[in-house]
Order: structure tokens, then sequence, then C-alpha cells
């Protein structure tokens, strides 16, 4: 393969003879020897020429080249379109004016390429090639009117170095220019479209913030979602197969990617050591698109977790912080697919970040240093944690496991007497930010239930230790939140609030299993809310705050359906659910945070608490059904 070279001489290209509109004779005059070839060209700071052709207004664009090659393997060029669908021509030409010198040709499906968008579009071609002999790069496309394509490259050439040319139909000629196009003849190595650039980027992927992670067991990078176009993992790792054909992956002890070639011994130990890991738990879900989503959720939150225990939400900034509700989840999810190790540092991490009072921050910085900001305390985390602790300990092998929940009781013994104290005298908790992360003004479900459920699971674990008095007061406590639970949120249809500021609210889900006993009136509950929250894409809001949600679907929030309606019996309701939020995932398999109106994804991929949702829903679909805390007689 040859080096770009910039050195080609002026009187190189004075001495070769043209016609009119730029054609010379087949196969054009070699290079004189020793001159270097000009076949590529990466700058693309600005759309250079219109290649929609069409009617008399048309427009069509070429660019010059000579290469040492001689075979044509592949061009690239870098375009911009808006059009959501048409046919690219691309051809190699001896006379850039006459079709009929096309020593190659093919046609690019711009809708395959994801519609409208920007970047390098690679074109397979085959054809021999004389080498030293000059060509022309030819382009043109085929679209709706109204829509451009437009061939990018840089305003001016060097002198001595080949301009490109636009061919103008309405004039019926080609216009000589004094630009350079962006392309490059045989790409190869980082030439080649997602190793330095990216290749031709869909404007549906922008919205989203990251596409995937990489991982070397400590250290992750985002994979950027431009950088996502045309690539996908190595099976059961986190080592991406570039368009090239190529690797990207992040070495032992590195903190940024490497591009390898395939089969690089660095890259197959990470592989293997990636596959081992899964082999040791159990990946659920049956054979297609549900085992690959499982298999996917456990990689990425195992890059999430950090060595100490903080699960980040997702690996982006203002997403890289440790939520108490998302690492519960978390750990629930690693105690339930046999990644012990993983859950139990979870909560030993969530026991040493707990505030003196018994309480959480509504996030910490990944170090355990405290909270980045003043966001207000959540008071959920309180049922939350208790709660994963409890699922944890229903999983853990027999040995050991007692000693292991002493080291964890001192925070959950905390985090239930701050929750038992907290009710008021009607036995509803006070009004504090729930998963929405805004106040309100009155007792709010996505609080009221988390707590019910941690209450009963550490009564459960209190009594397994002998701490039959902590297991007591904390049963009785319980039993007062369902009292007034049934009492008021109940016969309302389980809203978000009791003051009529918030209807139908996702945390309907929270009071199904595994969280909750599910109450007889809740079947109901949940389809009213289902329908009154589900969007034209398909997916949930939160809640029906439309001045909050609009039409953006949370995944987090619609896998709590799916999870509810398969814990409650209701499983082809509850698989027609998880068949959308898996329907969601990106090229690479990661499920994003949000959807909007249009369906593209949104925020960051992968969101952990998502991932792990899906794990436990995926679980519950299986033999065994995930456990819910017990309500102890007091």
């Amino acid at each position: 393969m040859r080096t770009r070279s910039v050195l080609v001489a002026v009187a190189l290209l004075a001495a070769l003879s043209q016609t009119a509109d730029g054609a010379v004779a087949a196969g054009g005059p070699l290079s004189p020897a020793g001159r270097a070839a000009f076949d590529g060209q990466a700058a693309h700071d600005v759309g250079l020429y219109w290649i929609r052709g069409g009617g008399n207004t048309g427009w069509a664009a070429a660019q010059e080249f000579t290469t040492d090659d001689d075979r044509l393997s592949r061009v690239s060029l870098f375009l911009g379109s808006t059009a959501a669908a048409g046919r690219l021509t691309v051809q190699v030409r001896t006379a850039r004016g006459d079709a009929g010198s096309a020593v190659a040709s093919a046609t690019v499906d711009l809708a395959a390429l994801g519609g409208a968008g920007t970047g390098w579009v690679e074109v397979p071609m085959s054809a021999p090639l004389r080498p030293g002999a000059r060509y022309h790069l030819f382009a043109q496309a085929t679209t709706a009117e109204n829509t451009k394509v437009t061939w990018y490259g840089t305003r001016a050439a060097p002198a001595g170095f080949p301009a490109a040319a636009q061919y103008d139909q309405a004039r019926g000629k080609w216009q000589p220019g004094t630009g350079r196009l962006a392309f490059y003849v045989n790409p190869a190595g980082s030439e080649r479209c997602g190793e330095t650039e990216a290749c031709y980027v869909p404007a549906s992927t922008k919205p989203a913030r990251t596409a995937g992670l990489l991982f070397n067991g400590r250290a992750v990078e985002a994979v950027s979602p431009a950088f996502a176009v045309g690539a996908r993992y190595v099976e059961g790792s986190n080592v991406l197969v570039l368009p090239s054909g190529r690797w990207r992956y992040l070495p032992e002890g590195a903190e940024k990617s490497r591009v390898v070639e395939a089969g690089d011994a660095g890259a197959l130990a990470q592989i293997a050591e990636s596959r081992r890991w899964l082999a040791q738990g159990l990946v659920p879900g049956a054979a297609g698109a549900r085992r690959e989503s499982a298999g996917r959720a456990l990689l990425s939150m195992r890059a999430l977790l950090r060595p100490n225990g903080a699960f980040a939400a997702a690996w982006h900034p203002f997403w890289d912080f440790s939520w108490p509700r998302d690492a519960a989840f978390a750990a629930a999810a690693f105690a339930h697919t046999g990644h012990d190790e993983e859950a139990y540092r979870i909560l030993r991490h969530s026991a040493g970040t707990q505030r003196a009072d018994g309480t959480w921050e509504a996030r910490t910085k990944l170090d355990g240093s405290g909270p980045p900001d003043s966001r207000p305390w959540q008071l959920d985390a309180n049922g939350w944690i208790p709660w994963a602790a409890w699922q944890w300990y229903r999983t853990t092998p027999r040995e050991g496991r007692e000693e292991r929940l002493r080291g964890l009781y001192p925070a959950l013994a905390k985090a239930a007497d701050y929750a038992a104290a907290s009710l008021d005298g009607e036995g509803l908790p006070p009004a504090s930010p729930d998963y929405w992360e805004l106040p309100t003004q009155t007792a709010n479900l996505g609080t009221a239930a988390p707590l019910l459920s941690g209450l009963r699971a550490a009564a459960d674990l209190a009594s397994g230790l002998g701490r039959e008095a902590d297991s007591a007061r904390w049963a009785s406590a319980a039993g007062r939140l369902e009292a007034a639970i049934a009492r008021r949120f109940g016969p309302l249809g389980y809203p978000r609030t009791l003051d009529g500021q918030f209807g139908p609210d996702t945390a309907v889900a929270f009071m199904a299993p595994p969280f909750n006993r599910a109450p007889a009136d809740l079947p109901r509950a949940l389809d009213d809310t289902y329908r009154a929250l589900r969007r034209s894409n398909g997916g949930i809001v939160p809640g029906t705050d439309d001045s909050e949600w609009g039409n953006v679907t949370w995944t987090p929030s619609t896998t709590f359906f799916s999870l509810a309606w398969s814990a409650t019996g209701e499983r082809e309701k509850g698989r027609a659910v998880l068949d959308w939020v898996l329907a969601q995932r990106n090229v690479l398999g990661e499920l994003p945070e949000t959807v909007d109106e249009q369906g593209r994804p949104r925020a960051v991929m992968p969101l952990g608490w998502t991932d792990a949702l899906v794990l436990l829903t995926l679980v519950q679909e299986g033999a065994t059904p995930l456990p819910t805390p017990p309500a102890r007689r007091t």
C-alpha cells in the first residue's frame, strides 16, 4: 500500500493533455517515474459540491486522482445528505465527462445508510488499474426534490495538485473548481472509516451521547455513537469489530483504546476472560434477542461497576455517579445471575456511603467522597437497598452468608429505623423526591412502595439473624404503611401523589412482586396506568406531567410494567412489553435510557438501571420466579 503524499510537482499536471471537458486518452498518461500518487485527501471542512442529479438543475462532481495500485477494491467519499432515500452512483472513469469510460461502477442505497446524515461512505468496487495513470472519481445522487446530497472537501487545492470539478446539468458542462474533494482510493488501515474518523452517521443516532462501552477490567471508555456505525462487539466481550475488520479494545492497564489487527493476542485474552466471567453465572432468557440482550447487559453492568463497589448509572458526564436506586437494582440483578461478588461489592459500598442519620444522598461520586452537588436526598433509597440486600441473601451460597450479612446489618438497621420513624400518624412517609428526583408536596407512591418492600426485607433479614425485636419493630411499621397505602392510594388507582397534582405513575409497578405482594386491586391499576402513560412510539413515560416528560419514553419505566405483569401472572403482556424494550437496542445491542417520539434512542447507552431491570425480568420469565419479601406477623 502506497503512502499518501503531497509532493506532486506542478510540472506533472502541466504535462497532462486534456480535452475541454477534462477527458484524457484511455487510462490517462502515466506519472513520471519517482512521482508520488495522489489518491486520497482527508480534509472535509466544507460542503464543496452538491451532487444531486435529476431534472434540469442537477449536479455531479468528480475528483481527479492517480494511484500506484494495480487493483481497485474500494473507494470512500465524505458526504452529507438530507435525503431519507435515494440512489448514489459512484464510478471510476478515465475521462471525467464520459460515462462510457468507467472502469468500475457501483450504486449505494441511501436509505440503507440510514437516511439523512454525514460521514465517510465506503463503496466496494473491483477493477484493474494502471499504476500512475490518471483517473476520475465520479459521484452523482438521485433523490427526492428539495433534498441535498453534498460531497465535502476543502476550498483550496495547493498549486500542482488536481482540483475537483462539478457538473452543472443546467449548463450542460463541467465547471473546474479550486478545491479538492474528500476521498480515498483503496483506503487501508487508519484511512478506513470507523478507525480515526467515523463512517457515515445517520442523523437518527445524534440524540444519543454514548453507544457502548470498552472495558479492560478496570478502566472504561465510552463508544461514541458515530464510531458505533458499522461496528459490532466480538460475541461475549467488550472488544469491537470495526467496519474495516480490525478490532478496537481497551488493553490491560491502558486508559485509551487501541485499534489492532483481528486476532491480536491481547484482545483475544480479554475476550476469553469476559466469556469465562459470563460462564460463571447465568445468562437468562430464551435463545435469540433475549439471551443476547442478557449477555450484553451483564457485560455493560460489569463495566459500570467500579472496583470499590460504586455503580455508575452510565459512562458519560452527569451520569457517571452512583445512585443508590440504580445500585440496588444492579446488586439484585448480579445476585440473581450468579455474580455474588459483584452484588455484595455494591451492597458494601452502599453501606459505606450511608449518611449518619441512616439515609443516602441522591447520588455520590464514584470514589465515594460524597455528592457531586446539592441535589436533595431521596428517601426511597431506604427501601431499595434493604430490598436488594434481601434479594442477595436469598441467592448467595449458604456457607458464610450470615457473617457477610452481619457486615451489612448496621446500615440496614439504620435505614429501616429511619424509614419506620418517618411514618406519620396515618402510616405514610413524608413528602420526598422520588425516582423523578423532583419534590412533591405530599407523600408519593414512588417513596412509599419501596419503603414497604424495604421494611419487610429488613424484618425478614433481622429474624434470620435472631434480631427479633428489630424484626418486630420493622414488621409493625410495614403493616402500618401497607394499610395506609391501601386506604389512601388504592381507591385512587395508585397515582403518584394524594393531592391531585399528579396522576398515574410508573410507581404503581412498585406495588407488584418482586417488591411487594400485589394488592387485589393492582391488576386493574396496572392496566389503567399503562394505557395512560403509553405514547405513540410504544414506550412509557414515568408519569402524566407532560411538561416534564412530553413524548420521550423511558426504558426503565417501560420495563417495570413488563416485570410487574410477568410477576402477577400476565406473562403474555409482560413479554410483549419486554419485546418493545429489546427492540430499542442500538447497533451494538445496547439499551438506551430514553426513546424520542420518532423512535430514536436518546441520552446514554447503556443505562445500568435498564440493564438490571431487563435481567431481572428475564429471570422472572424463567422457571424460577423472583422472590418477594414476606409480610411477617407482629
